[in-house]
């Protein structure tokens, strides 16, 4: 049986770090190891995200790169996940630097296909060869905080994204199976479920279950808080907003991707939101919750989008007063029905109409921020930050890597314990605070 030490290099989402964490799993049930130091890795696996160009142009790099370690240890190199599921068969003959491809459900093909490369010294495509059976995962998060992937796929088929032509449609994984995962990853101060859309859970099995999945969550002792991310607006529903406002556990916070504010131009995305129904759903989640943290996404620069609308979409924001937001340029990808749209709109005007809501959301983040000052608020220690010489943290309005952070100074702090900071400064998206000797 092969025995080599891995590696691993993991780009994209969360939900991508999930299947990277099932493959280094797989490596451990094989009897192997896996190192930090990539110089030292006699297999180098990189996980790959191909949701938009960039994202590929990234992943290729990070290959090519990785190449570059043959003149040590390293013997071979797979790449896996969503770049050669969907662009296979361009990539198998172009990027001869790699081994063996697998698809992101191919977790059982790692080590059939790399004793076959070992073996016959050849390259070898397994992508969608696998059982799709999810293997165990190695978390490769800090040990307080974890994910939990609930579902793959999508079958929103807004016209923009890719991601039902790599992941196909919307799959549900068993309760059954997820609360035993969950239980299984000891105590877990922060757990973040993450999936496309984390709010239909259940739909493609005839039933919403997602707050009956929450509550079965919430039951297990060993998870002591859990985050929302990636909760479809038309999804969140009175009895969600319930569960929210009474369930202890659930962190005050929901990430809701809205994409953009104007009717046309939800249409157009395939979106089936209105900006009234926004407004309305705000109003009514901060009106239950009124300490509530919503943090959104929009899209600028999407195809015919006029000046008018940019507007519209600046005033929006003023409206909504989101805690958090990020704002990404339209990237025209092929394959999707948005790549024909008519009125493509230079890459010039994306990025100026980026900034300026960039800049407007800035300022009310800063707002929002500055109300902290003076104040005691409580902040999950994530660890130290050596280059601002202090402890770095969260408080429940900051969702980890994707947010800002708390950063304050203590005689000691350890991570993964909560603590009450008085806050001393704000600036655009960041906290400074102190607890006292």
């Amino acid at each position: 049986m092969l025995k080599k030490t891995f590696g691993m290099i993991s780009l994209g989402c969360d939900k991508n770090r999930v299947d990277g964490e099932r493959l280094l799993g797989e490596i451990v049930r094989h009897g192997c190891t896996v190192t930090d130091d990539l110089a030292k890795a006699q297999v180098l696996i990189v996980n790959t995200c191909a949701f938009l160009n960039s994202a590929r142009e990234e992943s290729l790099a990070a290959v090519f790169e990785g190449n570059r370690y043959r003149d040590g240890a390293l013997e071979k190199i797979v790449v896996t996940g969503c770049l050669p599921e969907k662009y296979i068969s361009e990539l198998f003959p172009a990027l001869s630097e790699a081994d063996v491809f697998l698809g992101v459900k191919d977790f059982s093909e790692l080590f059939p296909a790399l004793e076959r490369s070992y073996r016959e010294g050849v390259r070898v495509n397994a992508v969608g060869t696998g059982s799709g059976i999810r293997p165990e995962r190695l978390v490769s998060t800090m040990p307080h905080l974890k994910y939990l992937k609930i579902a793959d796929g999508c079958f929103n088929h807004c016209t923009y994204c890719l991601i039902p032509k790599i992941r196909g449609g919307y799959v549900s994984y068993p309760m059954e199976e997820l609360l035993s995962e969950a239980a299984s990853l000891k105590e877990t101060e922060e757990l973040v479920l993450v999936a496309q859309d984390t709010t239909r859970y259940g739909e493609d099995r005839g039933k919403n279950r997602f707050v009956e999945l929450l509550r079965g969550l919430s039951a297990l002792e060993n998870i002591k808080s859990i985050r929302l991310l990636y909760c479809y607006p038309e999804v969140v529903t009175d009895e969600l907003i319930r569960e929210l406002k009474e369930n202890p556990k659930l962190i005050k916070y929901l990430d809701i991707p809205l994409q953009h504010s104007e009717d046309r131009i939800l249409r157009l995305m395939g979106r089936r939101g209105t900006r009234r129904e926004y407004l309305a759903l705000l109003s009514r989640l901060r009106a239950e919750i009124p300490e509530i943290a919503i943090r959104t996404t929009f899209i600028t620069g999407f195809p015919g989008e006029t000046e008018e609308e940019h507007r519209e979409l600046l005033g929006f924001l003023s409206e909504a007063q989101f805690e958090n937001c990020g704002i990404f340029t339209y990237s025209r990808e092929e394959d999707t029905p948005a790549y024909k749209l008519k009125g493509q709109l230079p890459y010039g005007t994306k990025r100026r109409r980026q900034r300026e809501l960039y800049q407007r959301q800035a300022e009310i983040s800063q707002n929002k921020l500055r109300v902290y000052v003076g104040k005691q608020i409580e902040v999950l220690c994530d660890g130290i930050d050596y280059e601002k010489s202090c402890f770095v943290g969260r408080a429940y309005f900051q969702a980890y890597e994707i947010d800002g952070c708390v950063y304050f100074t203590a005689p000691r702090a350890e991570e993964g314990k909560r603590y009450l900071v008085t806050v001393t400064s704000a600036d655009t998206y960041d906290l400074y605070a102190k607890i006292e000797d």
